[in-house]
């Protein structure tokens, strides 16, 4: 009885963390596709981006217990070795890629920024209803 309460309260957990990154997620492009200044424009950027990568940082957990690093010990593995291991050990590629996504995001927002620190020297609002009646 114990066990199939402790499922139900880790599905619950997982379900709910899930429901809440897909509605970041929602409100972040909300943000991103409806809000016409480019600071908020750029702050729903960052928070969609940071979602995605939790996202897949979750994506890539394993359930089982005890998480092992994603090391085998010996230099001739058993098949009972590398069972236990794709079983127990956490995939190193989600979050290899959530390391490359972060340096990519960084550099993305530092060029948006740029080009809002420069539309606002230059036209002195930073907002995308403005700058689009400057098209000429």
């Amino acid at each position: 009885m114990s066990n199939s309460i402790e499922l139900f309260i880790v599905t619950f957990l997982w379900t709910y963390i899930y429901l809440a990154l897909l509605a970041i997620i929602g409100l972040a492009i909300y943000g991103i596709v409806f809000r016409p200044n480019i600071l908020k424009k750029i702050i729903a950027l960052t928070i969609l981006g940071d979602t995605a990568n939790i996202f897949m940082i979750y994506v890539g957990y394993r359930y089982a217990y005890p998480l092992k690093p994603p090391i085998l010990w010996s230099w001739e593995p058993t098949p009972e070795d590398i069972s236990t291991f794709l079983a127990q050990s956490v995939d190193p590629l989600p979050q290899a890629l959530v390391i490359t996504a972060i340096v990519i995001n960084l550099a993305v927002t530092l060029l948006i920024c740029f080009i809002a620190v420069q539309a606002y020297r230059l036209y002195h609002s930073l907002d995308v209803r403005d700058l689009a009646k400057l098209k000429g």
